[in-house]
């Protein structure tokens, strides 16, 4: 039988190859979270009206991609925005008057803020007071876990890693000397933590959080080739390189590179 061979790697070039070593992303796709206790409401008609433009920025939801299975969430869950477009698993739990039977579970999309009432009590109207986790439903979603008579139910929820066709959109709005960039249809943890962006004729550039998942930057980018960097709340990282030509135009949107689920 020959001998194994031991192949050593010789130090200069294990130098070399360590800042590649340690930048590199060694992060599987999103798992999700433990379960928590909260509870849920619903909006609107059983045709879902009343899901219109909220506070992330996704225009009328029910029209892209999130349909009629999204949530506004209380304060205590929204976190300024940042939970914006992840996803969870609702369960109604602990009234066998209104949850439907074999309890259900629902998959929702985060996409608006259910404002706290601080003239009503937290438990009498005030669902959505600081601290209370509260989802609020539409109310197509809430039919299909509750008797719509509760009103009101307990639920058990989590996140959980957010299922979406195609790549992230990038939707450009601004001026000249400010882009706005509406970042949308992330899959994975489904949330924007951070988002760069790069012109052709320029370096990285970190964008600012301006509301919902909208980011802005004052830099001009006019006539370049864009690319993004969009990193989501669990650290995991995408990066779209030249998604935006270099004719593009306020009010397009774009496509890029999407995280595995």
């Amino acid at each position: 039988m020959a001998a194994s061979r031991q192949v050593s790697m010789p130090p200069a070039l294990l130098l070399l190859l360590l800042p590649l070593l340690v930048q590199a992303d060694f992060k599987g796709p999103y798992k999700g979270g433990e379960w928590k206790s909260a509870h849920a409401t619903f909006y609107g008609h059983n045709d879902g009206s009343g899901t219109i433009e909220g506070a992330c920025g996704y225009g009328e939801p029910h029209k892209q991609i999130y349909g009629l299975q999204t949530a506004a969430l209380s304060e205590a869950i929204f976190n300024s925005g940042f939970s914006c477009g992840q996803c969870y698993e609702i369960k109604c739990v602990n009234d066998d008057q209104w949850c439907k039977p074999g309890n259900p579970s629902l998959f929702i999309t985060g996409t608006n803020l259910c404002p706290p009432n601080p003239s009503l009590p937290p438990d009498n109207g005030g669902w959505c007071n600081h601290p209370r986790e509260h989802f609020d439903l539409s109310m197509p979603a809430f039919a299909t876990i509750a008797e719509f008579k509760a009103g009101i139910i307990p639920i058990a929820y989590r996140r959980v890693p957010c299922k979406r066709q195609g790549g992230i959109k990038f939707t450009i709005n601004g001026h000249q000397y400010f882009t706005l960039v509406l970042v949308w249809n992330v899959a994975g943890a489904g949330d924007v933590a951070s988002v760069k962006i790069k012109g052709d004729k320029t370096g990285w550039t970190d964008m600012k959080k301006n509301w919902g998942q909208n980011w802005e930057t004052d830099v001009e980018f006019t006539g370049q080739s864009l690319s993004f960097r969009v990193t989501t709340s669990d650290g995991r990282t995408s990066t779209s390189w030249h998604v935006v030509p270099r004719d593009w135009q306020y009010g397009q949107t774009f496509e890029g590179k999407n995280f595995n689920s």
